[in-house]
């Protein structure tokens, strides 16, 4: 790879007079190889970006998307391969070199200050000064709002960013970007995270920043996306390039065939399950002004979905039903017996596992390997002995369990931060799985996750419901919610508005619950 490194002061000059003359793309790359210990993350890829364009970058969790795009923020360094930039030999050290020359990334996994306001978050690095060299508060919103009304985000900029929801601290990050004015832009997941209505305005900016003459990258696993905001569309698979489609004309089952080397025939596998007894009754549960009067059961064997839109307390509900917030009033029985349920523990004692919906902050471990992280929920008596962990039995629960879960790595020991995301989410369903849970809730299981993996997790579930598990689904994708669940649970403005068996469910008949 070049050693060259453009300046600031020649990447200003560049980026005044236009591209290269002769130059067709913004960004290229070639051959671009990276390892990481007992896998080889990308095999000589190769990737073009076009000025002016959306260019959409698809793969299995693992097929070396986010690590090629890391490379091209500085983040990782490769060991082979060239780049050029506004046709322009060009090699990265760090994120900050990538910034100078006009390379901004929002990560899918969100690295926000959260005791820090919105607008400190935007300028961290940037911050107007006054006369005496201290922070100019006053100019720093009005930059923030001056952003802001040029994007249509509607956040205070003087909030803490803890207090946002994980969409408005989703925008906050696109906003961020956008603020560098770069030239190209790559956005990993953008839509994970939002509603229909906030996808729009995502795929508003995005067209403004194309017009503007600005290359996108946008990885995602939302097929419907492709004909709504890309050009193109690149497909990795297990470290390799596959090829570049036009994404107005390329179809699904092509796509899906590049991604995975085979077809997939059922995205979702429901399995005719006996539904039996009552297992969770729950009656009037409250919780402050976050939600209010919620009532429903759950028996064995069923999927009941829970859906609504980001802020309906959807989530809420899952994290009272565990313990994380008790409730302020209300009744919940398990297998018929009144359950104070106070707490994580408590809810475990009586047989609850819960996978929480942000896995990198309520989720996994980074720094720990797959075994600490998977062997987090049964380090107890079980596995205990004077005292002592008995360390041979929990490996072997965690070896079979990630065999379960088809678990893509060179061996246990290996650190979860180096896995993708779905590897990720994985494991973490694996953990549960281990605590042999009788209620299992799912808060956004399949959330970043391609769709493979999607569709080994979506049967999973049904083949679990059809072992008697019971299953509370939180998702804010319909056809998930549609395709996976027996009844629907509506939420809306904290309030439950309605419970859809399967056979009345509609997509329009959940929208109108979810938005009255």
């Amino acid at each position: 790879m070049s050693a060259q490194t453009i300046s600031p002061t020649t990447m200003r000059a560049v980026r005044e007079s236009g591209a290269v003359p002769g130059a067709d793309y913004l960004l290229e790359v070639d051959g671009v190889t990276k390892t990481f210990p007992g896998v080889v993350a990308l095999d000589g890829v190769e990737f073009r970006v076009r000025r002016g364009t959306v260019h959409a970058l698809m793969g299995e969790n693992g097929a070396g998307k986010s690590t090629l795009m890391k490379i091209i923020a500085g983040v990782y360094t490769p060991e082979g391969g060239e780049f050029r930039l506004r046709g322009q030999p060009i090699r990265l050290t760090s994120p900050l070199d990538a910034l100078e020359n006009g390379i901004a990334m929002i990560h899918q996994e969100l690295n926000l200050m959260p005791f820090m306001t919105v607008a400190e978050n935007i300028w961290i690095r940037r911050e107007p000064k006054n006369r005496f060299g201290f922070v100019d508060h006053g100019e720093l919103r009005r930059r923030t709002e001056k952003l802001f009304a040029e994007l249509s985000i509607d956040i205070d900029p003087e909030v803490e960013t803890q207090t946002l929801s994980i969409a408005s601290r989703q925008m906050v990050e696109i906003a961020k970007a956008v603020s560098y004015n770069s030239d190209v832009l790559i956005m990993d997941e953008p839509t994970s995270a939002l509603t229909d209505r906030e996808v729009e305005h995502l795929f508003r900016i995005v067209r403004k920043l194309r017009a503007e003459g600005k290359g996108i990258v946008y990885i995602t696993h939302k097929m419907d996306e492709l004909a709504e905001i890309a050009d193109e569309v690149s497909i990795f698979r297990d470290g390799k390039y596959i090829g570049t489609k036009d994404a107005k004309t390329v179809t699904r089952d092509d796509i899906i065939r590049m991604m995975v080397g085979r077809e997939l025939t059922q995205m979702f596998p429901k399995e005719e399950a006996k539904i039996g007894e009552v297992v969770l009754s729950v009656r009037d549960l409250c919780l402050g002004k976050v939600f209010r009067d919620v009532s429903f059961d759950l028996r064995a064997g069923e999927i009941l979905g829970l859906a609504g839109l980001v802020g309906s307390g959807r989530s809420n509900i899952a994290e009272t039903l565990f313990g994380v917030t008790p409730a302020s009033s209300g009744t919940i029985e398990i297998f018929g017996k009144a359950v104070s349920v106070d707490s994580p523990a408590v809810a475990m004692r009586h047989g609850l596992a819960f996978l929480t919906e942000d896995r990198k902050d309520t989720g996994c471990f980074l720094q720990l390997s797959i075994t600490e992280n998977m062997q987090m929920a049964v380090i107890n008596d079980q596995f205990t002995s004077a005292g002592f962990v008995r360390q041979s039995a929990v490996d072997k629960r965690c070896e079979a369990m990630a065999k379960v879960m088809r678990v893509k790595t060179p061996d246990l020991d290996e650190r979860i931060g180096n896995l993708s995301g779905g590897n990720q989410q994985k494991v973490l369903i694996g953990r549960w799985l281990l605590t042999d849970p009788k209620i299992l809730i799912l808060d956004e299981p399949t959330r970043g996750i391609d769709v493979g993996a999607k569709a080994e997790i979506h049967r999973l579930i049904s083949k679990l419901a059809g072992e008697g598990l019971a299953v509370i689904m939180i998702s804010s994708e319909l056809p998930e919610v549609l395709g996976m669940s027996d009844r629907i649970m509506v939420m809306h403005a904290g309030r439950l508005t309605g419970i859809v068996d399967r056979a009345d469910a509609t997509q329009e008949r959940i929208i109108d619950l979810a938005s009255n």
